[in-house]
């Protein structure tokens, strides 16, 4: 690297992209050309993603603060400047959803959507209200008060809760108290009568404490949510002795790990604030000293802005996008041909969700159930969606007799518990599960199935870069492939063995396999890009993924770019790779696309000097994916397939409209589109594909420092 650049300079930091990346979900809220309801969908995200951020990211970065370990990023702050700027960020954020909030429900009104108050229901609607509430509500609720014979209660992560204050009328002393939200009852209820109006359940609550408190003056209810310490810590446990029984463990203390935000009312009296501080802080976590007055956002009148999703369902057509079907792959549209004969005629390539989950990926499962010369499934499951037909597959495939292993993982964030119960599901069912490693995730998406057939036993695979998944397999865009390849199917079939035996498997004919080879194998190819470039040979980079974080492969994309190879990064999240450094990275753009779908895909494509190479696969660019979690990365072969990744590509690059490009500064500006609109997203859903038969384009970042500028094709 060039001496004048300081090495932090070269690197942006990770917590402060994913801010950024937040704020261009949040500006999808904002963009009056998306749909109301649409609109109202991405505010919700951008909430549930911030809670995680929070669980996650931010109380990791001050347990570092608290014991005192040095913590620097790739940029050179620490943990406490970390926490600083995030804190900033994060309130300027804050500000601008709130003001969305404000604005779409004013939008919504005329449209006849409406949150309102208790006090603004007529005498018939307000008495229907309180009959709901003491048919359903009431028996549901449990009043708990703090006093010295009741101490502070537990209250669990990310729920709703009210605190309420009560007078004594016989011997005038003031009581403290807590009421917990349900979560599983429905956040709004429906006004009778009133087609698309609601209240909020605990504006209900707080209007009927009476109940709850008999003899009692309500003095005032406020509500408040905490966020809690989330991560799950396994990096003590070796060879733990039931990995099952230790998850379900830590998932449910994870519950009430220490405080990290709390979030209040914006009328709550201070010496409630006050309380609520000292008792988190004392009661609930006594080794927790930093939570602070600092640590208190006021969050408005409506608290977990993410159940605004159940609100963005509503079925008004004219306020959300325009229903799709998705399509069948034309290899696939004959009902009476084998799924099995058309792979072996031909490898497969699918693109979800425009083309069609079930048509695809679980009629291949369903058939390898149902043919009686399969003679094994294997499969691995990140997350998944419950009682699917994948499911319902694997299942009817191990009662008909046929061997079925599934790897587990029981470590997918956020999804612990459901995973653990369809683990046991399947288990009783007589699947073999499996669950990997204590100190590595499963995060490959493969599926093999073996079939006994004339010329002897052949493999046939699924390869992936989403989940098997039928809920986000029609909101997040993925890419798979379906192959009998020989040497796909060898390598497949050891990866599976390394996870359901003992093995320390590194070779693989075909694969990229982390933590196996994947790292050292992707920089041996940025690295060949920039030979063929210094030999004057065609020389290209494009990569397609959720995040860019690893500094290795960074320092290789920025050696490649000062050899002359063109590179292009379609990154949707995190990069911490900065563009456009005169001498370093002047050959490298980075694009970034926000809209309807939530990218999803991982796709690397390399020029190698004409003799083009395509990859496909469930790792992202970062750390934990190359050292910390097992992925599998495989090549896409032959001309037709080549030609469909190379469109998709393009169409992506060529993006006018949810396009977001990053500049040196670290400054992300969306692009506004110059006569035609190019949505890739529009473009997909009518193709799949977004056919095109000409070569990657570049796409040149105009000057960081002229955000309107308009990009230029070449």
């Amino acid at each position: 690297m060039p001496d004048m650049h300081a090495q932090e300079t070269l690197y942006l930091n990770r917590e402060l992209c994913w801010l950024a990346f937040n704020a261009r979900v949040l500006h999808e809220a904002t963009d009056p050309r998306v749909p109301l309801l649409e609109r109202l969908k991405f505010l919700a995200i951008f909430s549930s993603n911030l809670d995680e951020f929070f669980m996650v990211r931010v109380a990791g970065l001050r347990r570092h603060l608290e014991s005192g370990t040095s913590h620097t990023a790739a940029d050179g702050l620490s943990a406490a400047d970390q926490l600083a700027a995030i804190r900033t960020r994060v309130s300027g954020l804050l500000t601008e959803r709130r003001q969305c909030l404000e604005h779409l429900l004013q939008e919504l009104r005329p449209h006849g959507v409406r949150i309102i108050a208790m006090h603004e229901l007529t005498g018939p609607e307000r008495r229907a209200i309180d009959e709901q509430f003491e048919s359903a509500i009431f028996p549901v609720l449990t009043p708990l008060a703090v006093d010295p014979s009741h101490p502070f209660p537990n209250v669990s992560n990310l729920s709703v809760s009210l605190a309420v204050e009560v007078r004594d009328p016989e011997v005038g002393t003031t009581h403290f108290a807590r009421v917990k939200v349900p979560a599983r009852l429905t956040r709004w209820l429906a006004v009778p009568g009133r087609a698309h109006e609601f209240v909020p359940l605990e504006q209900v609550i707080g209007e009927n404490l009476e109940a709850l408190f008999p003899g009692m003056e309500v003095l005032g209810w406020y509500a408040f949510r905490v966020t809690r310490y989330s991560d799950l810590e396994l990096t003590n446990l070796e060879d733990p002795d039931d990995l099952l029984a230790t998850i379900e463990e830590r998932v449910f203390e994870r519950r009430f790990g220490e405080v990290i935000r709390l979030e209040v009312q914006d009328d709550m009296p201070q010496h409630l604030r006050v309380l609520l501080l000292e008792e988190l802080r004392d009661a609930d976590f006594p080794a927790q000293t930093s939570l602070s007055e600092a640590d208190i956002e006021n969050a408005g009148h409506l608290l977990d802005l993410s159940d605004m999703l159940a609100l963005s369902q509503l079925e008004i057509p004219e306020l959300r996008d325009p229903p799709f079907t998705a399509s069948v792959p034309h290899e696939l549209r004959d009902p009476d041909c084998s799924i099995f004969d058309v792979i072996r005629e031909r490898d497969i390539l699918v693109h979800h969700p425009f083309d069609s989950f079930p048509a695809t990926v679980e009629r291949l499962l369903q058939s390898a159930a149902k043919d009686e010369h399969v003679l094994a499934i294997k499969l691995t499951l990140y997350r998944t969606s419950g009682d699917t037909a994948i499911v319902r597959a694997l299942t009817e495939a191990a009662q008909g007799g046929k061997q079925v292993a599934v790897l587990v993982e029981l470590k997918a964030r956020v999804d612990e518990a459901n995973n653990i119960t369809w683990a046991r599901t399947l288990e009783d069912y007589g699947v073999h599960v499996a669950y990997g490693s204590a100190l590595l995730k499963t995060h490959t998406k493969v599926a093999l199935i073996v079939r006994q057939e004339p010329e002897g036993l052949r493999r046939y695979v699924h390869i992936g870069t989403g989940n098997y998944n039928s809920r986000t397999a029609r909101l997040y865009t993925d890419v798979g492939l379906f192959t009998c390849s020989p040497s796909i199917g060898a390598d497949v079939s050891d990866l599976f063995n390394s996870l359901t035996g003992i093995s320390r498997q590194r070779l693989y004919r075909k694969l990229l396999v982390a933590p196996a080879n994947m790292r050292d194998r992707f920089i041996e190819l940025i690295e060949r890009e920039g030979e063929h470039a210094r030999a004057g040979r065609p020389a290209r980079i494009v990569a397609k993924m959720n995040a860019l974080v690893d500094a290795v492969v960074i320092d290789a994309l920025y050696r490649a770019s000062q050899a002359g190879v063109e590179i292009d990064l379609i990154v949707r999240g995190i990069c911490c790779l900065r563009p456009g450094i005169p001498g370093v990275s002047d050959n490298i753009r980075v694009l970034s696309i926000v809209g309807r779908f939530l990218e999803h895909s991982r796709i690397f494509h390399f020029g190698n000097g004409g003799e083009e190479e395509y990859y496909i696969g469930s790792a992202d660019w970062m750390p934990r994916n190359f050292l910390r979690r097992v992925e599998a990365v495989a090549p896409v072969e032959g001309p037709r397939l080549q030609a469909r990744l190379r469109s998709l590509l393009r169409t992506c690059l060529e993006d006018n409209r949810q396009a977001w490009e990053l500049h040196a500064s670290g400054t992300w500006h969306q692009r506004k589109p110059v006569g035609q609109i190019r949505s890739a997203h529009v473009r997909l859903l009518a193709d799949s594909w977004g056919e095109a038969p000409e070569p990657i384009p570049n796409v040149k970042v105009p000057d960081a420092g002229s955000p309107q500028a308009q990009p230029t094709t070449e």
